[in-house]
Order: C-alpha cells, then structure tokens, then sequence
C-alpha cells in the first residue's frame, strides 16, 4: 500500500512522515520489502514522535498494512544510521535498500 512512497523517500533521501500504532512518526527509510511470509515491511530510523515501546528515536521495523497518510517531508533524511547493514535479515525480498 504505502511501498511506492517507502521506496520514494529512500530514494530521494526525505524523511517520511506517516501516523503508525496511533502515533505521528518522522522516520529515515533504510530498506523496504517483503518478510517469509509476504508481509510488507520497512526498516526505518525513527527521528521523532511517539512510540508504543516508548522509544521515541531508533530503529523500527514496521509493516506497511499499519502505516497511515505517509506523505514524503522537505525534511533531508540522515541515512544511513549508524548499525544500518545492507541485506536486512527480516526481509526475505528486498524491493529498496540504500
């Protein structure tokens, strides 16, 4: 659903803004794709906003189902964060990656 703008934002190195788990997110897209079992996914820095786990800034691994009004920022994404290894594990099928 949201794989084309995912894959925008990396690309255009922007930071995506989007509401996830019923908070506003600013995220840096590292890697989009597919798990095991077809699930689409991102690998994404958080820059800011909130967080079920309370971790307001980190790595996060969300599933594009869940993403809602991702729009692309003016924002310059930072990318790559520091840990970020090409070849995410949790993703079977990359589509993007940086």
């Amino acid at each position: 659903m949201w794989m084309d703008t995912a894959c925008r934002a990396l690309r255009e190195r922007r930071v995506l803004e989007l509401r996830y788990d019923g908070y506003s997110r600013c995220v840096e897209v590292h890697a989009v794709g597919y798990t095991q079992v077809g699930e689409a996914m991102m690998r994404a820095w958080q820059v800011r906003g909130g967080s079920a786990s309370g971790e307001k800034v980190g790595w996060k691994l969300m599933r594009l189902s869940e993403a809602l009004g991702a729009v692309l920022s003016d924002e310059a994404s930072q990318a790559p964060r520091k840990g970020y290894k090409r070849g995410d594990p949790a993703l079977a099928r990359i589509v993007c990656e940086l």
